[in-house]
């Protein structure tokens, strides 16, 4: 698409965004299973402030995100994960 402007000049290249396609890691790859073991692999799936990450920026399946996110609990439950991204010495 080119755009006239004003002064008579053209645009002939545009840059358009398009979105990478979001897979999911779990469908793809079967030997990478989730557990709450694991928190080095569930620390991706947490933000900094201690939130999980939703499906959208993730990318994984609906059925793999629920059992992510009860993995990421149990292992804030048991202190592998940080339920908060501050430490303690923050408060200080």
């Amino acid at each position: 698409m080119d755009h006239q402007y004003d002064n008579g000049t053209e645009q002939s290249s545009e840059r358009r965004y398009y979105a990478r396609p979001k897979f999911c890691q779990f469908c793809a790859d079967k030997h990478l299973a989730i557990d709450y073991k694991q928190a080095d692999i569930l620390r991706r799936f947490v933000t900094e402030e201690g939130k999980i990450r939703p499906r959208r920026q993730t990318g994984t399946c609906a059925k793999h995100q629920r059992t992510l996110a009860g993995a990421i609990k149990r292992a804030r439950h048991i202190a592998l994960l940080p339920y908060t991204g501050r430490s303690f010495e923050d408060d200080r």
